[in-house]
C-alpha cells in the first residue's frame, strides 16, 4: 500500500492543553500527531451539518466573489 501524502502543520498550543493532548495520547498508546488528527478530523466532519457554519462559509463566499469582481472591474 503506498503512503499516503501528508502535510506539515505547526500547531501552537497553550502547556496545559499540550500536556492533556500528550495525556490522552499516552493513554492510548498512540502518538500525539494521531490524537490530534483524529479530533481535527472530528471537528470538521461537525462543521459539514453545522447550519451555523453553512450560513458563515455562504457569507464569505458572497463578499469574496464580490471583491474578485470589483477587483476584475466587473461592477
Amino acid at each position: 500500500m503506498a503512503k499516503e501524502a501528508t502535510k506539515n502543520i505547526l500547531l501552537r498550543l497553550d502547556p496545559e492543553l499540550a500536556d492533556h493532548l500528550q495525556t490522552v495520547a499516552a493513554v492510548e498508546g498512540r502518538s500525539v500527531s494521531d490524537v490530534a488528527r483524529e479530533a481535527i478530523a472530528e471537528l470538521v466532519d461537525r462543521r459539514r451539518t453545522d447550519s451555523g457554519f453553512s450560513r458563515l462559509l455562504e457569507e464569505n463566499l458572497s463578499r469574496h466573489e464580490e471583491s474578485l469582481r470589483r477587483l476584475r472591474g466587473d461592477d
